[in-house]
């Protein structure tokens, strides 16, 4: 009688298709710059010792499955016994380790000094609850969930957090670094050509932890500081057809957002050049026409817990042509 269960093969196949898959913008085996190559090259090497130590066990496992056994007095079986102890319980751990280390520890060592032409550019990465506040010291821009860095010139992130202990990463640029509150760690990077990527905080940090993704693209030279110039200039005074929403805004929203030339709050993301970010709420939903209404209608449905509160004091009209004006916010 044919058993009802479904085949078992197809679906492990299917799985370790899904669990080997190591593709996209976060991938660390498609590294864009030194530090996620020397990453990706570990890896590798990892990868090729563990297979090999893993075909070694295998073997052995068969060859003791199909070999005829053999009559043995007791302490000739001690004595073997105890060979595998020490070679396979002792001695093979304490090679691969030291293998690992006489890898690890040189490419950490590489890491540190980057190469890369010109002065490091400095960059202010803060981590909030749950959110990316991105400031240009040398420039005076600031930004919230988008990361531009210029191609081939060494970019030294400084990082803190305001709140709780967050974790910054983009796979493809580099390792992890922690984001702690009142200490500030210093990661470089260097991005060896364009490329458009994703960082992601690494670190359990709440709620809505997986939503806390930074857009992140590195450009050429010319492109970066064109972006920096276009935000650095005086913003042009809102249109008069947004002066009822501007107005709404400013005692309102104002009290928590930065829009340059209009309100100076801080505790809540800068939006000075909301209209240009490619995504809401640090990657809840792509910032589409129509996104910015939805956002400040269903904050608390798309991203639970977040520190915004409920715009039930602003009429549904206020708050679309909010939203409208917003969405002409980009330099």
């Amino acid at each position: 009688m044919r058993s009802s269960r479904s085949p078992t093969w197809p679906l492990l196949a299917a799985a370790t298709a899904q669990l080997v898959a190591c593709a996209g913008p976060q991938s660390t085996l498609d590294p864009v710059g030194p530090s996620a190559q020397v990453v990706a090259a570990l890896w590798w090497g990892m990868l090729a010792l563990f297979t090999l130590v893993f075909a070694v066990v295998v073997a052995l496992w068969l060859y003791a499955m199909r070999r005829k056994p053999r009559a043995r007095d007791r302490e000739t079986e001690r004595r073997t016994g105890m060979r595998w102890i020490v070679g396979g319980g002792v001695m093979l751990p304490v090679a691969s380790i030291s293998v690992l280390l006489a890898f690890g520890m040189p490419a950490g060592q590489h890491i540190r000094a980057l190469p890369g032409s010109g002065p490091p550019l400095v960059v202010d990465v803060i981590g909030h609850q749950w959110w990316w506040e991105v400031r240009y010291p040398q420039s005076g821009v600031v930004t919230a969930n988008q990361l531009l860095l210029p191609a081939g010139r060494p970019v030294d992130l400084r990082v803190t957090s305001a709140d709780v202990i967050h974790s910054f990463w983009v796979p493809r640029l580099a390792g992890k670094i922690d984001m702690l509150p009142g200490t500030v760690n210093v990661l470089r990077l260097v991005a060896d050509r364009p490329a458009v990527l994703r960082g992601q905080c690494a670190e359990f940090c709440g709620a809505q932890h997986a939503l806390m993704v930074l857009a992140v693209e590195a450009v050429s030279a010319e492109r970066f500081e064109g972006w920096l110039a276009a935000r650095r200039a005086p913003a042009p005074p809102p249109l008069s057809e947004h002066a009822a929403a501007v107005e709404a805004f400013r005692p309102y929203c104002g009290r928590c957002h930065r829009v340059a030339g209009v309100s100076e709050g801080r505790a809540g993301p800068d939006l000075t050049d909301v209209g240009a970010r490619p995504t809401l709420g640090a990657g809840a939903l792509p910032n589409r026409p129509g996104a910015l209404r939805r956002w400040l209608h269903d904050h608390q449905e798309l991203k639970p817990g977040n520190k915004m509160p409920v715009h039930d004091r602003l009429a549904p009209g206020e708050l679309d042509a909010i939203a409208d004006w917003l969405e002409t916010l980009a330099p």
